[in-house]
């Protein structure tokens, strides 16, 4: 491509985001992402998103939701036939939601295994060989999603699990954050792909009961406050990650976890 003057621009695009949805068990992640909507605590309309997903071996949060899904993907080929349908066939879907990188980072390891011929990622010969095919499979299908992006207008979603980690502090004490549960460094390759990362929880408070002496601890007990309410966190904190860029990096730290209210949020960026 050549490039001039002429081609410099200033107009402002909104696109559609590209989405990393991280968060506890069963918090509702895939209900989320499949375009949920909720009233008085209780689901009322799914797929307003229009939504097409594709399920990884391991993973069937999406099978009692009533939306388009494909077939399970056991192999990373499967994976890419999948994408590859999405980017040379007409649809009429606006959101890829991939359940989820957890389940996929084994897939892709079998894969990376098989041609390799060996049983661990780790055993593949070379410094950091099977690492670097790793990265390279995940890097295949951000460009098959920032493709669909480009010329079909579609928003992506990949869905994660979290498990909680030690953050090493380099200005004085750690402490224990929930992060992505990927083991190669996947995990901040989507962060910073990304145009959305945003965490799922519940509130919690800590009931104590007694003290902390020599002989004995004091009872400690995590209360949903909240009666089941779920959220979603859009910004990152010590605890937990999140954040975005352009008008995503301008939402409410908290929001319902609810594909409207998301929506709602981005909309009144947007208009504002």
């Amino acid at each position: 491509m050549a490039f001039s003057l002429d081609s410099i621009s200033k107009e402002q695009v909104i696109r559609a985001p590209r989405m990393v949805l991280v968060g506890v068990e069963k918090i509702g992640k895939t209900t989320f992402a499949c375009g949920s909507r909720f009233e008085n605590g209780k689901l009322v309309e799914i797929g307003i998103n229009n939504p097409i997903m594709i399920p990884i071996k391991g993973e069937d949060g999406a099978d009692a939701l009533d939306v388009s899904s494909f077939p399970v993907c056991v192999t990373f080929d499967d994976l890419m036939s999948a994408l590859g349908v999405l980017c040379t066939e007409k649809h009429d879907h606006h959101t890829i939601v991939i359940d989820s990188a957890s389940a996929l980072q084994t897939v892709i390891g079998d894969d990376v295994c098989k041609e390799f011929n060996v049983a661990n990622v780790r055993k593949v010969p070379g410094f950091r060989t099977g690492e670097s095919a790793v990265r390279q499979r995940w890097i295949k299908i951000l460009d098959a999603l920032d493709y669909l992006r480009d010329e079909k207008n579609m928003a992506s979603i990949i869905i994660g699990h979290v498990r909680v980690k030690k953050f090493k502090n380099p200005d004085g004490a750690d402490w224990d954050i929930y992060d992505f549960d990927m083991d190669m460094g996947e995990g901040e390759l989507l962060k910073r792909w990304a145009d959305v990362i945003g965490f799922c929880n519940t509130k919690v408070t800590v009931k104590i009961e007694g003290e902390d002496t020599k002989f004995s601890k004091a009872k400690k007990t995590g209360i949903d406050t909240t009666g089941g309410q779920r959220y979603l966190y859009t910004q990152k904190r010590p605890t937990h990650p999140g954040g975005g860029r352009g008008i995503y990096g301008q939402l409410p730290y908290e929001l319902p976890l609810d594909w409207a209210a998301f929506t709602a949020a981005v909309c009144a960026q947007v208009d504002g």
